[in-house]
């Protein structure tokens, strides 16, 4: 391993670690010697990194320090292209369009090596459904979700009837022809799921729901895996 690549690797270990970890953790989880770990640790901070601790009490990433994208490995760019290109395919309009700008922002700032890499990566998202993706705009169901606000919807279900719901969104779902909004319904007292096809109306409403999403989102992972 490149020591540039031993010293990315320090920084996501260190990134991983909210607590301050200790210079023979650290070794053990890197597969180096602590002595290494005291002089890499040296060297970061010599480049600004701001890694505050000492030997014998541990050593811990200060927050907000941020990577930039030239130190993004082989497999990181291709993952990072490959998942934009889906989104740029498979998202509403807004959102395909902020894949786009996403890659090119990143093109932008990659060397020549890795710039070459993203852009002839033959990792291509191909749907196994083919068909006509539903073409609804999604933006006001994923400001809802990122803000916690309650959604109003006019919904109709698989047997043609309608039904006004109030409900918490809390994620949505992409599958390869339909989208689906994870929510607590208000009526039903219940986790639901509403395909976003069948959404007729959709209106973000200036309550907040009650709970944090990250509640509702766990909640309902332990409630699918019993299901299940």
């Amino acid at each position: 391993m490149s020591r540039s690549a031993r010293l990315l690797d320090l920084i996501q270990a260190l990134r991983r670690h909210r607590r301050p970890v200790t210079a023979s953790d650290l070794a053990a989880e890197l597969g180096v010697s602590i002595r290494t770990i005291y002089r890499d640790i040296a060297t970061l901070s010599a480049q600004g990194v701001p890694v505050e601790g000492e030997a014998g009490l541990g050593y811990v990433l200060r927050p907000g320090f941020l990577l930039p994208p030239l130190m993004f490995g082989d497999d990181e760019i291709e993952a990072l292209v490959l998942g934009l290109r889906w989104v740029a395919q498979r998202g509403d309009g807004p959102l395909g369009l902020a894949a786009q700008n996403a890659a090119a922002k990143i093109m932008a700032v990659l060397p020549g090596d890795l710039k070459a890499l993203a852009e002839d990566s033959g990792l291509v998202p191909v749907s196994l459904q083919p068909g006509v993706v539903e073409p609804r705009d999604l933006t006001e169901i994923r400001r809802a979700i990122r803000t916690e606000r309650k959604l109003r919807i006019a919904y109709t279900d698989g047997q043609g009837r309608p039904s006004d719901r109030t409900i918490w969104p809390f994620a949505l779902a992409f599958f390869e022809r339909i989208r689906m909004v994870v929510a607590w319904c208000e009526a039903r007292q219940a986790f639901r799921h509403f395909r976003t096809d069948r959404i007729v109306e959709v209106e973000v409403m200036a309550d907040r729901y009650p709970r944090r999403r990250h509640a509702l989102l766990a909640d309902w992972r332990i409630e699918t895996d019993n299901a299940g």
